[in-house]
């Protein structure tokens, strides 16, 4: 008996290595979580992306996309991590701060960055923050003069992180409200007035409805959050040219650092090799594909492909950052 399940197992093995990466996909179908909510840049990269994705891969596989918000995006991360299927068939797009919060977090949480296999990302990115057109807050001067209420998703999410800095080291006076299930519902919120402003991302701003209130005059672009200027912004003021203090440069230079890695995918631990090679293979096609790079121009956005590897330098940079930084980001993480 266990001679026979034993040559059972090793056929099943050996039909599985014989099974070429078109022949697995060819019929199936991958699932493509978003770490977001609807509506918002990461859901409208994936919808857009999805298709040419399916189209790179070999076997060209139908390409399912799924919702899975929550918790600043580790709702996503921890389901890729520890019980989405290692076989090729799940990739998700995941959330810049997922690289960070493992490191920082007062808490233990069920990801590491470090485990997953990074498969590319579609573009660096960069915040600004927003105010309506009668907050108090219209210029970056205003920012530690007039209080501000803004509006913002999870509490580690980078649109209250970002906000929380500039009242640390810049003497900014936000009043900062999380809990917003997405950004279509604090771009509601601002309209009806519950709330004055909200960080957000170039992309975000550049299309859909901010794109129209921008274009209206019913927003204000009051600073430009990251390391380099987005060109798309490029007479937005930079809120890092404000920060003089060593060591606070060196916390927004980390909280920032993550940009870079734009909007990453990866897929889960111990996917096989060559369906991970062909994962990452048809990313870079489809991530350059004329037809997608048309699509993403239509939301007024860009296509700036990153490899996989590239995101696990960008990992290995933050793992080197000294305590001491990581001691003043963890303050930006606790309940105040």
């Amino acid at each position: 008996m266990l001679i026979a399940t034993t040559l059972t197992l090793s056929a099943a093995f050996a039909t599985a290595q014989a099974q070429s990466v078109e022949e697995f996909y060819k019929g199936n179908t991958v699932t493509l979580m978003v770490s977001a909510a609807p509506g918002g840049g990461a859901d409208l990269y994936a919808r857009a992306f999805a298709p040419f994705m399916s189209k790179h891969i070999p076997g060209n596989p139908n390409v399912v996309v799924t919702n899975v918000p929550g918790a600043g995006g580790l709702t996503a991360a921890a389901q890729l991590q520890n019980s989405a299927p290692r076989d090729g068939t799940v990739i998700a797009a995941l959330q810049r701060n997922n690289l960070y919060l493992p490191m920082v977090s007062a808490e233990k949480l069920a990801f590491d960055p470090r485990e997953v296999n990074w498969v590319g990302s579609l573009n660096k990115e960069s915040y600004v923050l927003i105010t309506w057109e009668n907050a108090p807050v219209k210029t970056i001067d205003d920012l530690s003069v007039h209080p501000l209420t803004i509006g913002s998703t999870s509490f580690n999410n980078e649109n209250r992180t970002f906000p929380a800095m500039i009242n640390d080291y810049l003497g900014g006076k936000m009043e900062i409200i999380p809990g917003y299930k997405g950004n279509d519902e604090i771009a509601l919120a601002m309209e009806r007035g519950e709330v004055q402003g909200r960080a957000v991302t170039t992309t975000s701003l550049l299309g859909g409805n901010d794109a129209n209130w921008l274009a209206e005059g019913k927003l204000h672009v009051v600073a430009q959050l990251a390391m380099r200027p987005n060109p798309a912004v490029k007479d937005v003021p930079m809120i890092i040219d404000r920060v003089t203090d060593p060591r606070a440069r060196s916390v927004f230079e980390f909280m920032f650092k993550p940009l870079d890695a734009g909007r990453p995918f990866a897929a889960p631990p111990a996917v096989p090799e060559d369906r991970l090679a062909a994962l990452r293979a048809a990313f870079e096609a489809a991530a350059q594909d004329p037809g997608f790079v048309a699509e993403v121009a239509k939301q007024n956005a860009t296509v700036e492909m990153i490899p996989g590897l590239e995101i696990h330098k960008i990992l290995d940079e933050l793992y080197a950052t000294p305590p001491e930084v990581l001691d003043m980001v963890k303050k930006l993480l606790v309940s105040r």
